[in-house]
């Protein structure tokens, strides 16, 4: 069976965070990831500007032959996948908030939630938080400056510490010792994060999640290269994804970001 080629986009940077983990369970597929770097970031952006960048990129992912894509952006999910839903005739995989993992995992009875400001504004967030905050108490706090963290690729260091207390700080004082990442550049700060909030904070990265959805959901469509069990169906596990990079502005960072996944892969 020929691999399938899968398209991810995100803001920038972040959706690598996604591709990281579908690559795991789904390694010999191929994949092309359009970073709208140009136009990072979308947390302060319109609905409507949104949806149009969107329509864009999916064009331009099924130009490059995508059969199915992964929108790996909390924020363009929430303004954008109904609408490319009903468009497209591809299955979209969206990102989820994690409220229920992080609302069942609580000693405390406060999780926090970490994401941008257009992701805490957004349906799905706020459907998923009205389901658990009558038992538990939910913090929420926009991660002020991660997404140019990460972009630039300070990940870690005194600034980058400096930055991300800033955010923690309103959860961890709340009592928080569950906090859920609602934004897929956030889990490249994880270092950062788990040294500023100390020992008996735990941090949720829904992409885990997201990539055995996407597997399900491949497998549905007839998509999955790989038996019932998930073992490849011919050839070897590759080191490195076949993947193709597209950004809509300078490819420097997407490209650092991916080798610091894929030291060992060649991308131009």
């Amino acid at each position: 069976m020929k691999a399938t080629k899968i398209g991810i986009f995100d803001s920038g940077e972040g959706g690598l965070s996604v591709l990281r983990e579908i690559f795991k369970l789904l390694p010999q597929e191929k994949y092309v990831y359009y970073s709208d770097n140009a136009f990072c970031p979308y947390g302060d952006k319109s609905i409507a500007y949104i949806q149009e960048r969107a329509r864009f990129i999916t064009d331009t992912l099924l130009d490059h032959g995508a059969e199915i894509i992964v929108v790996a952006c909390n924020t363009a999910t929430s303004a954008a996948i109904s609408m490319l839903r009903s468009t497209y005739p591809v299955k979209f995989i969206g990102m989820e908030p994690a409220v229920k993992p992080a609302a069942l995992g609580t000693k405390t009875g406060v999780i926090g939630v970490l994401a941008t400001a257009g992701t805490l504004k957004g349906s799905k967030y706020l459907i998923a938080k009205g389901k658990y905050e009558g038992g538990i108490r939910i913090e929420e706090h926009a991660g002020d400056g991660f997404v140019d963290l990460v972009e630039r690729g300070e990940l870690t260091g005194p600034h980058a510490e400096e930055v991300v207390k800033r955010s923690l700080a309103p959860l961890l004082d709340a009592g928080a010792d569950v906090i859920a990442l609602g934004c897929t550049h956030y889990p490249f700060l994880l270092d950062t994060l788990r040294k500023v909030a100390g020992p008996g904070v735990r941090f949720i990265d829904p992409a885990p999640a997201v990539a055995r959805h996407l597997v399900s959901v491949m497998e549905e469509e007839g998509l999955l290269g790989h038996d019932s069990k998930g073992a490849p169906i011919q050839g070897q596990i590759p080191e490195a994804p076949d993947i193709e990079l597209l950004s809509s502005g300078d490819k420097g960072p997407l490209l650092r970001i991916f080798r610091l996944i894929y030291p060992q892969a060649e991308q131009s």
